[in-house]
Formats: C-alpha cells, sequence, structure tokens
C-alpha cells in the first residue's frame, strides 16, 4: 500500500506506546484512525490528542484475547468510517513471571499467548473476511518482535513462544490472501514505550515507527529496524548451515523427501487425472 491517504486504518493497543506514535504516523499520511485498547479512559485520551494533531479519529474499548470484542472493533469500525481498509495487529503484553522452561508457570504461558497469539488470530480471521469480501487494497500488518527470530530476552520462554508464532502465522498468512492484500510483520527491538517503562534506552518510538511506515509503503514483508539483530539471526542460521552440510549435505535429486516438491507433484498428478 503505497500511502494511506484516506484508507481506515485500524490499530489493536493503539492507545499508548508503540501503537499510539503508528496512529501519528498514518494520521499524518492522511489516514482515518480507529484504535483500541483495553482500557476506555487512555483510549478517548488517545482519541483527543490525535484529534488536536487534526486527524480524524475514534476509538472503543476491547479486549483482543476475546473474539467477541474483536467482532465488536470490527462493527466498530465499520459504523463509524462504513469501511476498515488496514489492520494493525498490535496489542500484545511482557511475560511477567519470567524464569527457566523447567519452571515455566503454565497459566503466565496461557495468558501471554492469548493476547499475543490469539488476538493475533482474532484479528486476521474476523477483519481478513471482510477485506476480502470488500475487494479493494487492504493490509494486514502484525507486530512481532526480534524475539521472532531469537531468543532476546532471557527467561521469557513464553513470549518468545508467542512472537514465533506470530512470524509463522504472518508467512503462512501472506501465502495465502488474494493480492490485493499486504500482510508485513512488523519487528521491533527494543523501542520505548509502556512495556519497556522505566528501563534505560531503547529506540525512540516514533523514530521506530516513521522507519517502519517506509517498509510498510514498500509492501516489505518482514519490516525491521535494529541492525544489530543481523548479529543473533546470522548465529542461527550459521549453526543450522553447518548442521546440514554435516550431515544432510545437498545432492542431486534431494527434492525426494521435500515435502513442499512431493505436494506440487501430487498436485500435478491429480490435475493431469482431470
Amino acid at each position: 500500500m503505497q500511502d494511506f491517504k484516506n484508507k481506515v486504518v485500524v490499530i489493536t493497543g493503539g492507545a499508548t506506546g508503540i501503537g499510539f506514535s503508528f496512529a501519528k504516523q498514518f494520521g499524518a499520511d492522511g489516514a482515518k484512525l480507529v484504535i483500541a485498547s483495553r482500557r476506555k479512559d487512555r483510549v478517548d485520551e488517545a482519541v483527543s490528542a490525535l484529534k488536536e494533531l487534526g486527524f480524524e479519529a475514534a476509538g472503543t474499548a476491547g479486549d483482543v484475547s476475546k473474539r467477541a470484542d474483536v467482532e465488536a472493533l470490527a462493527d466498530f469500525a465499520w459504523s463509524t468510517f462504513g469501511k476498515a481498509d488496514v489492520l494493525l495487529n498490535n496489542a500484545g503484553v511482557a511475560q511477567g513471571k519470567r524464569g527457566p522452561v523447567m519452571s515455566l508457570d503454565l497459566e503466565e504461558f496461557d495468558t501471554v499467548l492469548g493476547i499475543n497469539v490469539y488476538g493475533t488470530l482474532y484479528g486476521i480471521q474476523v477483519f481478513g473476511p471482510r477485506f476480502v469480501e470488500q475487494g479493494t487494497p487492504a493490509a494486514i500488518y502484525n507486530v512481532g518482535s526480534e524475539n521472532s527470530f531469537f531468543p532476546a530476552v532471557p527467561g521469557s520462554s513464553a513470549y518468545i513462544s508467542s512472537k514465533h508464532s506470530v512470524l509463522a502465522i504472518t508467512e503462512q498468512l501472506a501465502e495465502e490472501v488474494p493480492d490485493f492484500i499486504d500482510v508485513s510483520l512488523i519487528c521491533p527491538g527494543y523501542v520505548q514505550s509502556e512495556m519497556t517503562a522505566g528501563n534505560p534506552g531503547g529506540m525512540p518510538t516514533d523514530e521506530f515507527t516513521a522507519l517502519t511506515l517506509k517498509q510498510l509503503k514498500a509492501g516489505e514483508l518482514y519490516v525491521v529496524s535494529h541492525a544489530y539483530n543481523m548479529v543473533h539471526i546470522n548465529k542461527r542460521y550459521e549453526a543450522l548451515r553447518k548442521a546440514f552440510e554435516t550431515y544432510a549435505p545437498r545432492y542431486e535429486g534431494d527434492d525426494e523427501y521435500d515435502v513442499g516438491c512431493m505436494i506440487e507433484k501430487m498436485m500435478a498428478a491429480r490435475a493431469a487425472k482431470g
């Protein structure tokens, strides 16, 4: 989507932090804004602030871990502006109780996945079919993390698992949607937000979202920011490369057991049979 002028952009977790910064970026590009968050008072404050900046904005409270609330958000967007064009699945939580995997609090795991993973899925499943039915250019942007690619935060296996899941969901979604729907995975590293409040450093929020918006306009699948991430990513893939070269090196005809190639061959055989 090359620009967002007159597009209706729905942002979950949009009342504070990264979500609110995104709202300002989209608004400055001419978008109409719908923001949602669990706290009605913060939603009202954010909507007022956006209107003071000259943006057309509306908001509603809701919990993305509840499908009914996401359905209500979609209804609110369509009743307010007559449509929606962009969904930014931004709502997320950090892991509160950190610790080793062997002693991980599974209730904590369920809470984190309920918002970070199911909240993303509900957004996709509620807004996606409406976008398809509209048949006009649309976009679904999911906020992952540098933790989608490697463990960045010690003792946070629930959070890391949730962001790995968002990566997988986003890549699969990108293969399934019609061409008129853009899909992107936004991968922030350490960015200043309410989630990181009280901790020093971090990329300034508006700097991060400005960099992100350029990539969304370019239609990038992976939307990136923190350059040093490549050190960790290369470490993972170097270990994988070494393992394959040692124990499963390439050979002529090695697609014989590749599931993707096998599926293609089966589909081609079925098509040939009519």
